[in-house]
């Protein structure tokens, strides 16, 4: 008989096991995090929606770079993986100016270190997608740091990998969503190497929770933008008089029910797949 899975790790909003030498569960939880921090309050089937559109990405975009997804579990919230050794760095993207790259760019006219044209508005679309490393932060906030400093992580040769299979990865899923009348501002990555030092997607990919997820009818550039991602949870908690460290506060009905709805619109309109049809038969998001 195989052996029951062992916990091994907890993260901000996933559980991690053990179920071989070579292989991991990750459960997405419920929980959901801003600022870094985990709220209280959970909001209901967003973990299904995580992993499902997570595995609904990876199959589509094997021929871009290997992936370590290798099922989906029944529970439509659990998906069997490789065990890689990850790379400790945040691989973002953005193809629009917004959330911590404006606030930077704001301040200073660049965002990781990169100098970008004058005059550019929050969530103006920029010339060409960009891509803007961060550090993996054990605790608080991951940091925005410069080429110079992720090659001193990853090393030159890798870091230039990651950067081209990061930019393929966010076209390819850019041009997929604007087809379904999404726009995806930015998304960030995580990767890790096989056993023969092969690079290979991991984590998750192009989640309301890893991604801006923006209704293209109602872009407009100059201002912050209506989202289908956790963007409406954290414009509720920072109208709060909260100082964005733990305990974060309480979710009110009406913010958990938005967050679940444009999380469940976002797998609708990227997948094609009803949820309801994704929960009875999660592997109809791998066809």
């Amino acid at each position: 008989m195989p052996e029951a899975p062992v916990h091994t790790t907890s993260g901000k909003v996933r559980e991690l096991y053990a179920s071989g030498p070579d292989r991991l569960l990750l459960v997405a939880s419920d929980r959901i995090s801003v600022f870094d921090v985990v709220l209280p309050t959970e909001i209901p089937d967003k973990g299904r929606v995580l992993s499902g559109l997570s595995a609904f990405w990876f199959a589509r975009t094997r021929e871009i770079v290997p992936n370590h997804l290798l099922d989906v579990e029944s529970d439509g919230r659990s998906l069997e993986c490789r065990r890689l050794e990850m790379l400790p760095l945040e691989c973002v993207v953005r193809g629009y100016l917004a959330g911590s790259g404006w606030k930077d760019y704001h301040a200073t006219g660049k965002t990781s270190g990169r100098r970008l044209p004058s005059g550019l508005r929050e969530s103006e679309r920029l010339p060409e997608p960009i891509f803007t490393p961060s550090s993996k932060a054990t605790s608080g906030h991951d940091e925005n740091i410069d080429v110079d400093r992720a090659a001193e992580l990853v090393g030159r040769e890798r870091l230039a990998e990651v950067e081209q299979r990061s930019l393929e990865l966010y076209r390819f899923a850019a041009n997929w969503a604007a087809e379904r009348g999404i726009i995806i501002a930015d998304t960030k990555f995580e990767f890790g190497l096989d056993d023969r030092g092969h690079l290979v997607l991991a984590d998750e990919a192009f989640t309301p929770d890893s991604s801006r997820f923006w209704p293209a009818d109602l872009y407009a550039p100059g201002r912050p933008q209506p989202s289908y991602d956790k963007q409406f949870a954290r414009d509720y908690c920072e109208r709060l008089d909260w100082d964005k460290t733990a305990p974060g506060p309480e979710l009110p009905a009406d913010i958990v029910h938005g967050t679940r709805t444009r999380y469940i619109e976002a797998f609708e309109r990227l997948t094609g797949v009803l949820f309801a049809d994704y929960l009875a038969a999660p592997a109809t998001v791998l066809r």
